[in-house]
């Protein structure tokens, strides 16, 4: 990672956001207006005047942006490394000497208004995660297919061809939810347990290291089993839910074997050839 101060100076990263927001023209976020002139500035952000509703408004006004303690410059920074190398939120946090819970907030502010999936959990929760082969890549005419990420043990990812899928099991309201992942870090545990109702949510895991950081947080009280130590089971703590639904999972997500391989390039062959 490299220092925060060479990323982008604060007017820069202003200018940046005006191109962006506005590149179809500059519109009051009250009224939808387009009748607008510049009204002066605040700090390095150009301020506005709608003259139909009369109201004043800046480049960052009704966006994640707005009323942040952080810069411009450092959301910059904080949303290029979170989804350029899947940057854990203890290493933003040292990065831009601020406190884990304000970038832990803003990083899930940013997700959200990427749409992401929205999971509202009851509680206790379990939550679990099995890594998924990609498969075969096909090749034109007679070639064999390659295998992708086929060879690959243990943890995968999603630029071996062996993305994660998380599955989660929410004992509260009984729901099961099955979601593909980028990664299986911390930051992504994080969005998938972010809604919840309980003040502190209770989360069953495995010893997976992912779910460790959750043990220094008010919001979660997480139980586990060590399954390398043969731990499956100490009364309600286990994640046995996650395993049975994650084994009709894997079946369902996983490649066709070779049988089914060679019958369907052998109907293939039948095909292309002429009677």
């Amino acid at each position: 990672m490299f220092p925060i101060s060479r990323f982008v100076s604060e007017s820069a990263a202003a200018d940046l956001l005006e191109q962006v927001r506005w590149r179809d023209g500059v519109e009051c976020p009250r009224c939808r207006s387009d009748l607008t002139v510049r009204n002066g500035s605040y700090r390095v952000y150009q301020r506005y005047l709608c003259k139909n509703c009369g109201r004043t408004f800046n480049d960052k006004t009704d966006t994640i942006f707005a009323h942040s303690k952080l810069k411009l410059k450092e959301w910059y920074f904080t949303i290029y490394v979170f989804l350029r190398f899947n940057t854990s939120i203890r290493q933003i946090e040292a990065e831009l000497d601020c406190s884990y819970r304000t970038v832990r907030r803003h990083v899930e502010q940013f997700a959200r208004t990427l749409d992401a999936p929205s999971i509202t959990l009851s509680g206790p929760v379990e939550i679990d995660e099995v890594y998924v082969s990609a498969g075969l890549k096909g090749r034109e005419r007679d070639q064999e297919s390659r295998s992708r990420g086929l060879s690959t043990r243990g943890r995968g990812s999603y630029d071996g061809d062996k993305p994660p899928v998380f599955t989660l099991v929410d004992r509260g309201s009984d729901e099961r939810y099955v979601v593909p992942a980028k990664s299986a870090d911390e930051s992504t545990v994080r969005l998938l347990l972010a809604d919840h109702e309980e003040e502190s949510l209770t989360v069953y895991t495995d010893g997976f290291r992912a779910y460790d950081p959750l043990e220094d947080d008010d919001s979660f009280t997480r139980k586990y089993v060590v399954h390398s130590d043969g731990e499956y089971a100490d009364g309600e703590v286990h994640v046995n839910g996650c395993e049975s639904h994650a084994s009709l999972t894997r079946r369902w997500l996983s490649p066709p074997s070779r049988r089914l391989e060679r019958q369907a390039n052998a109907v293939s062959q039948s095909l292309r050839t002429p009677p």
